[in-house]
């Protein structure tokens, strides 16, 4: 039985006396050697990541909100002129935005003024109506200050600052913090031309941190100088007031992302700076927002979104006598969503071609190496007997 076996032995030996070992040999040996356990770490460590599959399908979940995270910093710009609005397709302030978003006072080094965080107010004008007409409830008569020509039947006192500027922009007026009290006692009116305060802040940064909540269509978000208020269903910024020459638009985005985080995800615009040799610049931002979810190995998924932009920058001419051509410089993002989802799988990579890889690669190596050690002794054998028939000639 054995005898017969031996007949499908495809894998012949030589005797030990008939093999010949030389230092060309061992020396190919050991190099061949090298490479393989180098080619079988690469394939193991190959193996050992996640393969991420890509799927593309149209997204129906036009419902859901989105989330707008902000880090951005104005070196030269002071927190007292920067005004944030933010507007969907209807050209109004989304009625329904949360959103925790905050400026916190620089110095010019860019270390943070402590104990100066302020919360920036981003309510809708419907909301602001409500919100005031509870403040009034609650306000005694003592705690009642005047709103400077603004008072309505639901807005009848001001106390704060905020509150006569909420009046202002529910009757569509420019509003000017030089003279309320609210705003001086509040040192809002810091960095204003003619306002009664020590001008502190004219020597100060601002960045503006947080996130926003806002729905899943098309709209844009600004932060811009000067206050903000409607004027006959048109968005307007007033720069009554306020230096010029102070409106470096210089800023740095430490983050800027629409939605969670995920594995190997590339925001374009996080850790990048437009620096402004000009005073007034106008910077816009044209984002294109692809919906995304990512699928971990554990089933487990995140709903987010991934996006391009493209950058445009402008020099607002003619500032200084007032006339910008309805331009206003600033930092403006206008977003639009894609209707098609990018959908990232995690998936494990597979046993089987795991181990056709590492059976190719030994194989390989070991044939690869026996050719070329094969030349190298025939090689050596030629110019040998060359040699010696030269010697005897």
């Amino acid at each position: 039985m054995s005898g017969q076996l031996k007949r499908f032995d495809a894998y012949a030996k030589t005797l030990d006396d008939f093999r010949v070992r030389t230092t060309s040999g061992g020396l190919v040996t050991i190099i061949s050697t090298c490479i393989i356990f180098i080619l079988f770490f690469l394939q193991l460590q190959y193996y050992l990541t996640t393969d991420i599959e890509q799927v593309l399908f149209v997204d129906t979940s036009r419902l859901e909100k989105m989330n707008i995270t902000i880090d951005i910093v104005y070196p030269v710009l002071p927190c007292s002129y920067l005004t944030i609005d933010a507007m969907d397709i209807s050209g109004e302030s989304q009625t329904d935005i949360i959103h925790n978003l905050y400026k916190t006072r620089l110095d010019l080094l860019g270390n943070v003024i402590a104990n100066d965080i302020v919360k920036v107010s981003l309510q809708p004008l419907p909301k602001l109506n409500t919100t005031q007409e509870n403040t009034t409830n609650t306000t005694t008569n003592s705690d009642c200050e005047s709103c400077y020509g603004a008072e309505s039947e639901t807005q009848k006192c001001c106390p704060t600052c905020d509150d006569v500027k909420a009046a202002y922009r529910i009757k569509g007026w420019s509003f000017d913090a030089t003279g309320v009290q609210q705003c001086i006692r509040e040192g809002q009116t810091v960095g204003l031309i003619g306002a009664n305060s020590n001008g502190t802040q004219m020597n100060e940064g601002c960045r503006v941190h947080g996130h926003l909540e806002v729905n899943k269509v098309a709209g844009n978000f600004h932060i811009a100088p000067g206050q903000s208020f409607q004027q006959q269903h048109v968005h307007v910024h007033s720069l009554r007031n306020i230096r010029l020459d102070m409106l470096n638009t210089t800023h740095y985005i430490d983050d800027l992302s629409f939605g969670h985080f995920f594995p190997n995800q590339i925001n374009p615009l996080v850790d990048t700076k437009q620096i402004s040799l000009n005073s007034a610049v106008l910077y816009h931002y044209y984002v294109k927002v692809v919906p995304s979810t990512y699928v971990f190995l554990n089933k487990s998924e995140i709903r987010t979104n991934q996006y391009s932009v493209t950058k445009h920058r402008k020099i607002i001419q003619n500032i200084f006598e007032g006339n910008t051509g309805h331009q206003l410089p600033g930092t403006f993002f206008t977003y639009e969503i894609s209707a098609i989802m990018v959908k990232f799988v995690e998936r494990q990579r597979s046993l089987a071609q795991f181990l056709t890889s590492s059976c190719a690669i030994i194989g390989g190596v070991f044939t690869v190496s026996g050719l070329i050690d094969a030349f190298i002794y025939r090689g050596g054998c030629l110019l040998k007997q060359k040699l010696e028939i030269g010697k005897a000639t």
